[in-house]
């Protein structure tokens, strides 16, 4: 469940991010717009990182670490999607 609980409340933001940025690949969008929601994942995982190390500690505070490990594999896969070639 500590591990469970922080992947399933990352799933949804995650998969909106991911649809969000396949869009705006779709729409053949500036990249940088393209960019703008990995981006953004990242800098709120970093938060959440900063949250859960530095303010919260302890077994509550590895929820917040997993959740920020989670958003940022998110963060990672839709800069993938960012990144390819529009054709």
């Amino acid at each position: 469940m500590m591990i469970g609980g922080p992947l399933l409340i990352a799933l949804l933001p995650g998969v909106l991010i991911l649809v969000l940025t396949w869009l705006f690949r779709k729409m053949k969008w500036n990249k940088v717009i393209r960019m703008a929601p990995s981006i953004l994942t990242l800098i709120t995982a970093a938060v959440l990182f900063y949250i859960g190390y530095v303010e919260v500690r302890g077994f509550e505070g590895a929820g917040y670490l997993f959740l920020s490990v989670f958003l940022l594999l998110f963060a990672v896969a839709s800069y993938i999607v960012a990144k390819k070639p529009v054709r």
